[in-house]
């Protein structure tokens, strides 16, 4: 082999420099395009700056690899400097604004740079990919902090400090012997719950007020279906002209459970959530075409209406996570734990059976959780079919709500939607 011949190691090194080079030319092609590399405003760097930059930071890179660490610090250091040194001249000028994104970016690049070449050349892609578009979507961004409330805010800070301050210090368990107790488990049904709820919320404000009874049930049940039926039937006694609408409204209530349900399986046991698809997709079929038949005659809110139905919808919004309902249901997930591990070990699978109507009754929810839990020792053909027998449960709740409850055109139309998607559970569940 000759002294010309190259090897693996230089095509590696070769290859590493050339992408802390594109990561440099993306951010440098990004100022170019979005003008800030030229005019009265122009900043210090454009396009073959911001390439040159990505290179030295390259090399700093690859010079660490040779064990040269003194050399690549004043390389990239060299780089960083530069990049300082040009801010401080631009805001020193007259008229010029104070703004150090292009600099900041630069130094990014060179740090990006040495990544490439020492460290893992996709996280620096990645991360420089990142930085392009956050450089391009500055209105957007600069818009979402505008409409940004402070209750979303605070919720989105709750959020993380429940699911960083808290969840890594919680111990695993089990404790308490058969009550199976599991404290980091839990928590984490507390956070699946929380993030629901926020979603919920944020597509509440997303959607506004006036968009009509048929989103306002769809939003409504990401929250809770049997809320709904409940509002909706004694919303319909107090506006009767708008119970169509409003039964339309809990049809596409009804209709979002089916999704919902199989993610929240699936986040748990995918496996349960497998086996699950085919018994509430049916159902999930007849409450869409319901929710599409309705979509183009929706009625909207009635101006007369003192009481908005998203208003109880939404819950709190000083509290969008809605923490205390997510640790309520928490409880009741265990609960149902203790009870399903009991109705196992006394009744076999009627036993479970059983146990899933009475939840059903009560909370789809914590029926899921409980039966998609991978900890309950329960076949997940039998998990499956136990969920859907409780949601078939709920739904015949809700019809008999709707019976009971609602105005007589309500009845109609809501009573016969809800039929037809009990009978597709029913008839999923005999196959």
């Amino acid at each position: 082999m000759s002294t010309m011949d190259i090897s693996d190691v230089q095509l590696a090194d070769a290859f590493r420099l050339a992408i802390a080079a594109l990561i440099g030319l993306a951010v440098g092609l990004e100022r170019e395009w979005s003008g800030h590399a030229d005019g009265p405003q122009a900043r210090f760097a454009g396009l073959r700056t911001f390439l040159l930059l990505g290179l030295l930071g390259g090399i700093a890179g690859l010079l660490t690899t040779e064990n040269h660490e003194a050399i690549a610090a004043l390389v990239a250091g060299g780089g960083i400097a530069f990049s300082i040194a040009a801010y401080v001249m631009t805001v020193r000028q007259a008229g010029v604004q104070r703004d150090g994104t292009t600099e900041a970016a630069a130094i990014l690049v060179v740090a990006l740079g040495v990544f490439a070449a020492a460290g893992s050349w996709l996280l620096a892609a990645s991360a420089g990919s990142l930085v392009v578009l956050a450089l391009n979507e500055k209105k957007r961004l600069h818009g979402a902090v505008t409409h940004l409330r402070q209750e979303e805010l605070r919720a989105a800070l709750q959020f993380a400090v429940l699911a960083l301050a808290i969840l890594p210090f919680l111990p695993t368990g089990p404790y308490f012997g058969w009550a199976d107790f599991r404290p980091r488990a839990l928590w984490i049904i507390v956070l699946l719950f929380c993030a629901l709820n926020f979603a919920g919320f944020l597509a509440h404000r997303s959607a506004g007020e006036r968009r009509g009874y048929m989103l306002t049930g769809l939003l409504g049940g990401v929250i809770s279906s049997t809320a709904v039926t409940l509002g909706f039937a004694r919303y319909s006694r107090k506006y009767p002209k708008a119970s169509s609408a409003l039964a339309w409204g809990v049809i596409g209530a009804c209709t979002v459970l089916v999704p919902r349900v199989i993610v929240i399986s699936a986040v748990l046991n995918p496996a349960v959530a497998i086996l699950l698809l085919p018994l509430l997709l049916p159902a999930g079929l007849v409450g869409a075409a319901v929710v599409a038949f309705a979509w183009r005659s929706d009625t909207p809110i009635p101006q007369e209406a003192g009481e908005q139905p998203m208003s109880w919808l939404s819950g709190d919004e000083q509290n969008p996570l809605r923490l205390g309902i997510a640790i309520r249901l928490a409880v009741i997930f265990q609960l149902a734990m203790m009870a399903i591990t009991f109705a196992r070990q006394t009744w076999a699978v009627k036993g479970l059976y059983s146990t899933a109507v009475v939840l059903g009754l009560t909370d789809v929810d914590a029926l899921t959780v409980s039966m998609s839990t991978p900890s309950t020792q329960v076949l997940t053909s039998i998990a499956a079919k136990a969920i859907a027998v409780g949601i078939l449960a709920n739904t015949v709740v809700k019809l008999t709500i709707s019976a009971v409850v609602g105005s007589p055109r309500y009845r109609l139309v809501a009573c016969g939607s809800l039929a037809a998607i009990g009978a597709a559970i029913g008839i999923a569940l005999a196959v």
